[in-house]
């Protein structure tokens, strides 16, 4: 049950990674390196990994349609994480 929990939440972290990268990358005029600098220059942080956190979505209800419920709850548990990690980008960076 740990271990399947585990997989789920590394799974969301590879997802949200993975689409913090593709929103740079793709939705940016600039270089991938130019864009991590700008964001670090207008302390946009939560809306990066808000918007990367996306993809835990599909991620989630994959993991619900193939009945791999701790494997959702480990989806779950790391989006609640990124959840709060954006409220404290937000409130003490400005």
């Amino acid at each position: 049950m740990v271990k399947e929990i585990l997989i789920g939440f590394l799974v969301a972290v590879v997802a949200t990674s993975f689409g913090c990268y593709i929103f740079i990358e793709f939705f940016s005029k600039f270089g991938f390196y130019e864009s991590i600098e700008l964001v670090k220059e207008g302390g946009l942080y939560g809306k990066i990994v808000t918007l990367g956190a996306i993809p835990n979505f599909f991620v989630f209800f994959i993991f619900l349609k193939k009945k791999q419920i701790y494997r959702a709850r480990g989806v779950l548990l790391e989006t609640f994480l990124i959840a709060l990690i954006v409220l404290f980008l937000t409130l003490f960076t400005k």
